[in-house]
């Protein structure tokens, strides 16, 4: 039967099939459930490899393309996109962790993955160690026990801008034979490319920086490939051992690489976090000028911070490209083209204060986001960090006066007319 002798709803449906071939400059959208098969013997293949493409929720040509081209930015041996940051974070962690392992990170991490560890990975017995200082290896190296699945850190902490010695910390993880797991959202790969340094796994929320628009969410897991069985093994056997039916281990079959494609094939697409095709080609697209947008993003923050500390309403800044700061000497060991574009400063007048600054910002938009081409403002000590205990937040660096700033691409002009021009109205209302 052809188009042309089909009826009316035969028509509806399959007149628009083809299979041209085309050379599109811009990645495909592949906005389809599924995939036809060739034949029997392919579909039958598809199922006892997993090669090729079957079903979104396991593999999409336009997600592949997003995975390529995240993996090469961070130096990684391959990736896997998933629907968002936290959904990336929970198949890292799943990937390498299950029942009755355990697992060190840090109290300064970003307080929704604080609260991934602390509740539902502690339900499915899942064991948290979080420490304290995480420039000391020792204190790390102090909290290994021999359940230890692996050691998780920011490459630069939310909120509190800390700088994570990645060399340092993954020598501590290799002597475990265990992964180091770095969520570089702030810094990002065109700042630092942590798996150079030693990590083993790097994490995103894609919806930051890498998309850059302010549009989308998203999420990557980069592998650097190079998982060894014979060494750690031991702490991975759900990747060395044989898989259910008689299937070979997940290291026989994908060697270096067996914590991605472990991550792909059994825990991205039955936690159901695989992504949408065209929000995976809105993360392409934006990755695309990742370069250009932080290095203008990083320019503006330093002559911001710069600018505020020398405002007698402010009482203190907290940016790593100062040299004010405690980390600042770590940050420019790391970071290349720039210090990045997130951090706190702390204004005189506590709460009034704030609230006055961010009911009157107009080029700085009041939400709760970073990483987005417009400057952003919020106050953590009553939305991110609101369910941490006051001696905790002093800790963290977030009192109440304390403000996060996310700067944009704006002209710095017009930025620093915004705070000029708050600041100014802010001394008067709480004076």
């Amino acid at each position: 039967m052809t188009v042309d002798t089909a009826r009316f709803a035969t028509r509806a449906v399959h007149a628009a099939r083809g299979r041209e071939t085309a050379a599109p400059r811009a990645t495909p959208i592949y906005l389809t459930a599924g995939f036809e098969f060739d034949d029997f013997d392919h579909a039958a293949d598809h199922f006892g490899t997993g090669t090729g493409f079957g079903y979104t929720r396991t593999g999409n040509p336009t997600v592949h393309a997003a995975e390529r081209q995240l993996a090469a930015l961070e130096s990684g041996a391959d990736a896997v996109l998933v629907a968002s940051g936290q959904a990336a974070v929970v198949t890292a962690l799943l990937t390498v962790a299950g029942a009755g392992d355990h697992i060190v990170t840090s109290t300064h991490i970003y307080e929704g993955t604080r609260g991934l560890f602390l509740d539902n990975l502690a339900r499915l017995d899942i064991e948290t160690t979080f420490i304290d200082d995480i420039a000391d290896p020792e204190a790390w190296r102090a909290a290994i026990r021999p359940n230890t699945r692996a050691l998780f850190a920011e490459s630069i902490a939310n909120a509190r801008n800390d700088v994570l010695d990645v060399a340092a910390i993954s020598a501590v993880a290799d002597e475990a034979a265990i992964p180091l797991i770095v969520d570089n959202t702030l810094a990002t790969p065109f700042l630092l490319r942590p798996i150079e340094h030693g990590a083993a796994i790097v994490v995103h929320s894609a919806s930051k920086f890498l998309a850059g628009h302010g549009s989308v969410l998203g999420g990557v897991i980069v592998d650097d490939g190079r998982f060894d069985a014979e060494r750690a093994g031991h702490n991975a056997p759900h990747l060395v051992l044989p898989g259910r039916g008689g299937l070979p281990s997940v290291a026989a079959r994908h060697g270096g690489r067996a914590r991605i494609a472990y991550a792909r094939e059994s825990v991205a697409p039955r936690f159901g976090a695989s992504p949408s095709p065209l929000n995976a080609f809105l993360i392409g697209q934006g990755a695309e000028t990742l370069g250009l947008r932080v290095e203008r993003q990083s320019r503006n923050a330093l002559a911001i911070a710069q600018w505020l500390e020398a405002q007698e309403a402010v009482e203190s800044v907290d940016y790593v490209g100062l040299p004010s700061h405690p980390d600042h000497d770590t940050a420019v060991r790391y970071l290349e083209g720039g210090f990045g574009s997130i951090f706190t400063f702390t204004l005189r007048g506590g709460l009034d204060a704030a609230r006055q600054f961010v009911e009157q910002v107009r080029v700085f938009t009041h939400m709760t986001h970073i990483g987005d081409v417009r400057s952003l403002v919020l106050h953590p000590g009553t939305t991110s960090h609101a369910q941490r205990t006051e001696e905790e937040r002093e800790l963290l660096g977030v009192r109440p006066g304390t403000l996060r700033l996310s700067i944009g691409i704006e002209d710095i002009e017009d930025l620093i007319s915004d705070l000029a021009r708050v600041l100014d109205a802010t001394r008067e209302a709480v004076a």
